[in-house]
């Protein structure tokens, strides 16, 4: 054979082995690129939640350490306290279930914005209750905290609200009680509400206004109104000088809490602080593991990725309409500011979404 061809054709075998060379870093250039971003993302998600609860440990030292006083409501963003009305409308007014113990499960944070976590907690509640307790649950209320409550990444109390109400369209049993978020000082500005007072709230809602639940025998009876939380807010009840003592008799003495089980939580460390209330204390296990949080959440909408099936659709499409957790301007804004004269996308598939 030609020399000339022999060399040619070693010519063409070694450029095809240089291109294969060639893609094979690209390929891993690429991967070890994407794994460098997962890194990145998860240390800024760690580091999120680490400053969240450093937050929550600020917050929760100003505001429980305090008396909680008695204030005297009067607006805030646009809604007055005399328009307010507790909702009863999914409120089982009478037991089904003889001999039970008819009672109202409320969850207090930020919701913002709320995920599937939030909602799945009361499920989870409800089961755990049919199944091990002898009582009823009637009811399950969301409370969004106050807009005093300064955290960080906390949309306007009418916002959170909003969201929380279109989450639980669908459901049976749980009601969005907005109490919190109109609650305000002799100024007009909205007041931290401590979670002792918001079960009060409920109590004097629905066992002194509304007189209690009938039971099956026809006869009014006193609902029990529980607390139902997270491991990492019995966590932080369990330090030391966190709480006040006057609230947590109230709240896990004369109320008591429903505890969900998470991933990363000792629960028996916390519980092991709190031996006095043991007997009004039920920790709920979570069978299947849902680490799913507000503050992820919110990563994610700041770096632009998807949030669809981490938080339920309405909300997704809420968020996007009001350009929630978002950083800068929304986009048909910056396109303006751009010149630019391209359609704005639809917001079928936008990139949004608790305390």
């Amino acid at each position: 054979m030609d020399p000339a061809i022999i060399a040619a054709r070693d010519n063409v075998i070694r450029a095809e082995v240089a291109e294969r060379e060639a893609e094979c870093i690209l390929m891993a250039a690429r991967e070890n690129l994407l794994e460098a971003r997962e890194h990145a993302l998860r240390l800024e998600l760690e580091a999120s939640a680490a400053n969240e609860a450093q937050n929550m440990f600020n917050t929760l030292t100003s505001h429980n350490t305090t008396a909680s006083g008695t204030a005297t409501p009067v607006a805030v963003s646009g809604v007055s306290m005399e328009a307010y009305t507790f909702p009863v409308d999914k409120l089982k007014r009478r037991q089904t279930r003889p001999g039970k113990t008819p009672l109202v499960l409320v969850a207090c944070g930020s919701f913002s914005p709320i995920t599937f976590l939030h909602m799945r907690m009361f499920e989870m509640a409800s089961d755990f209750v049919r199944f091990n307790t002898e009582f009823e649950v009637c009811a399950g209320y969301l409370s969004p905290v106050s807009d005093a409550y300064k955290k960080a990444g906390l949309a306007p109390g009418r916002h959170r609200v909003e969201m929380c109400s279109r989450a639980i369209a669908s459901s049976p049993w749980l009601m969005v009680d907005p109490f919190e978020t109109v609650n305000c000082n002799m100024k007009g500005e909205p007041e931290y509400v401590p979670t002792a007072k918001v079960l009060r709230h409920f109590d004097h809602e629905i066992n002194t206004v509304l007189g209690g639940i009938e039971g099956t025998d026809g006869k009014m009876h006193k609902a029990k109104i529980a607390l139902l939380a997270g491991a990492d807010l019995v966590m932080s009840m369990g330090e030391p000088g966190l709480w006040s003592p006057i609230d947590l008799g109230v709240i896990l003495g004369q109320y008591g809490a429903f505890i969900v089980e998470r991933s990363g939580t000792d629960i028996e460390l916390a519980l092991s602080t709190l031996k006095q209330y043991e007997n009004n204390i039920w920790v709920i296990g979570q069978v299947i593991q849902n680490d799913i949080s507000s503050t992820k959440v919110r990563l994610f909408l700041k770096k632009d990725l998807s949030v669809r099936y981490l938080i339920p659709d309405p909300v997704v499409e809420y968020i996007n309409e009001h350009h929630l957790y978002q950083e800068g301007p929304p986009k048909e804004k910056q396109d303006k500011i751009n010149g630019s004269k391209d359609p704005v996308p639809g917001s079928s598939d936008g990139k949004l979404i608790r305390g």
